[in-house]
């Protein structure tokens, strides 16, 4: 058998394969096809995949792969010698049946091989095992890549050619008509879904050149699909020549214009066409008069066209189209296109009409018959407990007019979920309310609180831009939050229906990048109060273990952003209510952590917490009369010279400096533990000496507890 290598390729031939589902189904059949060639030697680790996906097709193509693998040396452990072979050192009859069993017989006893298993001498046999053949190992392979497909919904369908049509059910992602299966020139003889593979596939539904195309071999089959298909297989070149034709067109337009950039868009769409042919269609400008982002919307969402944006991000009355068909003349098409999205947009501008006749505060009345939670009643009952906690984030924060403000954002924050707009588009809930709020005559601070109190949405998104706006977004995600684990409703692994995890980092986020003066755990009692009455309603749920919830993701998000686990822990574990304060805190205890003093007072902190665990009744108090070893003289005389000075810095904010101050009590410390026994069996002079560490530790442990950095 050659062992010459060459290309394979394999092609499942379907009908229209789900677009949002493409990219992943593409890969993952080209991935556990080469993974199963290269487990079972048919294809070596360097070999180069290369994966097609198109509307209509799922492909891969290997370099280096073998017609047949190598023959594998088998070893097979038979028997003790012992139970094998009689005194005489023949074989016994145990001993002939195994082998018989294995498909050898006595002749084979004299080359056996003895070998340690164990105490005991065993008799293996040696035998070569022969490597699975193209045929077999691709025929198991592509089994598994089918059940492997990540299929969001399997269809089942007849196979028109079994052996009784009609009656011989596949299940599969989509009808499959093809398979192609070429090991260089040559075809492999495999089958899947009732197909037997060929050198046969189909281009362009109605552009192919040739049907069908007969492939001459694995390595022409993207440019014969090119040249003679009019198909572009791979999903990455398609994708590549969207984008460039986008560009091409914006270009021609001319003004500065360019696509909207949307990643999730230009896969769909590359997931949809063959043969990507970009035109430039246009809509009446009276339709601009509508928001941009209802426009975008209707065009991306239900069209996916590519909206145009002039050089200042505005809106223009053109978008693009990426066309699955190349006519000589395009006039038909673009016609067809500009008349479809004509009544989109005209949908959207009746609506955005008919929104604006009814003023926002008159629409939330009508929140109150929008179920929120079975627990905790209405989206108009939420509004309420919203508005009462924004006051009182506002009264704290600001002045009378903060708290107006905030208070009747908080009220219409929510009144366009009853609007035409927004039932039609969900994705728009604060965008309309900033506009209608806007049509209403209302502050422009309000307008954009209502905007932005759902910000930020998602990781990496920006903050609300005006104070207004960040008193109602704590304000709503603190409803949220406290509501949820209130009744108990609390995030399990990967489930998170509320998004508790979002809304508590942005409650971070917030607090520490707005660096608002604000204490965490008198935020969570206040707006657990505003619950009160509310049956099942866990008070200490919605304080203590939400504190911690909290907590727990700024820790994550300090991690992510390159802290150690020990700096995050030290700074973290007193339970800092400023959150604005922690990268204050967390620069402290890293410039703390690099000076030569740090690990023998995080080791001597780490002693004395321990000491006083088990001291429960010291008391923080010193009487120097009952001072009589030197090192605890000198101990107390460093504290009095140099705590005044740390206090002093930490009130003033300057964490860094008061923990570099405190670093010279090194000395002294570890003088004390050398030369002073603490636990003393006199009871003053015991109680005094533990009263000196406990005025130690809490004055070291301001910033945050050192002893977390000892090793």
């Amino acid at each position: 058998m050659t062992m010459t290598s060459k290309n394979l390729l394999v092609e499942l031939f379907v009908e229209e394969l789900p677009p949002k589902a493409l990219k992943k189904l593409g890969d993952a059949f080209a991935g556990v096809l080469r993974d199963q060639l290269v487990a079972l030697g048919l294809a070596d680790a360097g070999t180069v995949l290369t994966s097609y996906a198109s509307p209509r097709r799922l492909g891969a193509h290997l370099t280096n792969v073998v017609a047949q693998a190598a023959d594998k040396a088998v070893s097979q452990k038979l028997m003790p010698v012992a139970v094998g072979l009689d005194a005489a050192g023949n074989a016994t009859p145990a001993l002939l049946k195994r082998l018989g069993a294995l498909g050898a017989d006595a002749s084979a006893v004299p080359g056996l091989k003895r070998a340690m298993d164990g105490k005991a001498e065993a008799l293996f046999y040696e035998s070569t095992a022969q490597g699975a053949t193209l045929a077999e190992g691709l025929q198991k392979a592509l089994a598994d890549a089918i059940a492997k497909l990540p299929i969001p919904k399997v269809m089942s369908y007849q196979l028109e050619n079994g052996e009784l049509p009609g009656w011989t059910s596949v299940s599969f992602v989509r009808p499959a008509h093809g398979l192609v299966a070429l090991h260089g020139g040559d075809v492999v003889p495999v089958e899947a879904l009732g197909l037997t593979a060929g050198r046969e596939t189909h281009g362009h539904r109605f552009e192919a050149k040739v049907d069908p195309v007969v492939l001459r071999d694995a390595g022409s089959y993207a440019l014969q699909l090119e040249e003679e298909g009019a198909v572009i297989a791979g999903f990455e070149a398609r994708r590549t020549e969207i984008a460039r034709q986008l560009t091409l067109a914006a270009a021609k337009v001319g003004g500065g214009a360019k696509p909207i950039d949307d990643d999730a868009l230009l896969d769909e769409v590359t997931a949809l066409v063959e043969r990507p042919n970009v035109l430039v269609c246009s809509f009446e400008r009276e339709f601009l008069d509508v928001p941009q982002e209802c426009l975008i919307l209707t065009m991306k969402a239900n069209q996916k066209y590519f909206p145009l944006l002039d050089a200042g991000d505005k809106l223009t009355n053109q978008f693009l189209v990426v066309s699955n068909i190349t006519p000589d003349d395009a006039s038909a098409v673009i016609q067809g296109n500009e008349r479809v999205v004509r009544p989109r947009l005209a949908d959207a501008k009746f609506f955005f009409d008919q929104d604006r006749k009814k003023s926002l505060a008159s629409r939330v009345e009508s929140l109150g018959k929008v179920v929120y939670h079975n627990k905790l009643g209405t989206q108009g009952e939420r509004v309420t407990r919203v508005m009462h906690i924004a006051r009182a984030i506002a009264e704290q924060l600001g002045d009378g007019t903060l708290a107006a403000q905030a208070t009747q954002a908080a009220q219409l924050a929510k009144a366009d979920l009853v609007t035409d707009m927004v039932g039609e588009f969900p994705e728009l809930q604060g965008t309309m309310g900033r506009y209608y709020a806007l049509h209403d005559g209302l502050a422009v601070d309000v307008a954009d609180a209502i905007e932005d109190h759902y910000k930020p949405r998602f990781a990496g998104d920006t903050l609300p831009r005006g104070e207004v706006g960040v008193v109602v977004a704590l304000a709503d995600k603190l409803e949220t939050l406290v509501g949820m684990f209130g009744i108990g409703n609390l995030p399990t692994g990967d489930r998170d229906p509320f998004a508790l995890r979002r809304h508590a980092l942005g409650v971070v986020r917030m607090l520490i990048e707005k660096d608002l003066p604000l204490d965490l755990k008198a935020l969570l009692t206040g707006a657990a109060a505003v619950f009160q009455g509310i049956d099942g309603f866990d008070r200490d749920r919605a304080v203590v273990d939400l504190e911690g919830f909290i907590l727990d993701r700024l820790a994550g998000s300090l991690r992510e952003q390159g802290a150690s686990a020990q700096e995050v822990d030290a700074v973290l574990a007193p339970q800092p209510q400023r959150l604005g304060d922690v990268p204050k805190l967390l620069a402290a205890v890293r410039a703390f952590a690099a000076l030569p003093e740090a690990p023998a007072l995080a080791a001597a902190n780490k002693r004395i917490g321990n000491i006083l665990k088990k001291s429960p009744e010291a008391d923080a108090h010193v009487s120097p009369v009952l001072l009589q070893e030197p090192a605890e003289k000198s101990l107390h005389e460093a504290m009095e010279r140099i705590l005044p000075a740390a206090d002093a810095q930490f009130d003033a904010g300057d964490y860094t400096g008061s923990l570099q101050t405190l670093a010279a009590l090194r000395a002294p410390v570890d003088a004390f533990f050398d030369g002073v026994m603490v636990n003393a069996e006199q009871m003053d002079l015991r109680l005094n000496r533990l009263g000196l560490l406990k005025l130690l530790h809490a004055a070291m442990n301001r910033v945050a507890l050192l002893e977390r950095l000892a090793a």
